[in-house]
């Protein structure tokens, strides 16, 4: 049985377990080994203003996560979702898929008709997004500067 829940400080550390879990490992080869650094970088995500964090479950075991926040825009209200992932031994399931489609239901009904995210061109979701319908902003760059 797949279901979507809101995710709450019980879900802890259940979340930082799958989020360690598939960013440390392939494709993207995250440092999370600093274990204060990665819990002040959830807590940061799961305590914005409006936040919807949001878990896909399959039989009661936490497979998804989406983690983001209400961000209000000229162009309407929007989902930004700051982190999204499927558990390692879930994915090419369509779990990824499924977990998207009943976000846009969740969000739908709360008069949330966008969704905005970011990812890295050369991983493999980029292309998952695109197949999805997401679609590129063109005109947009993300810029970094380490001091």
């Amino acid at each position: 049985m797949i279901e979507l829940k809101e995710l709450t400080a019980n879900e802890y550390p259940a979340v930082k377990e799958l989020f360690r879990s598939v960013f440390t490992g392939p494709p993207w080869y995250d440092d999370w080994s600093d274990e204060n650094q990665l819990e002040e970088y959830l807590r940061d995500l799961m305590g914005a203003r409006i936040p919807i964090d949001l878990g896909l479950y399959e039989d009661g075991r936490l497979v998804g996560l989406s983690i983001g926040c209400v961000k209000h825009w000229c162009g309407g209200t929007e989902y930004f979702i700051d982190e999204f992932c499927i558990s390692n031994d879930c994915q090419g399931r369509g779990l990824g898929k499924r977990f998207l489609e009943l976000i846009e239901e969740y969000l739908t009904a709360r008069d949330i008709h966008q969704i905005f995210l970011m990812t890295q061109k050369a991983m493999p979701a980029c292309g998952f997004y695109q197949h999805l319908g997401f679609k590129e902003i063109e005109g947009l760059t993300s810029f970094f500067k380490e001091i």
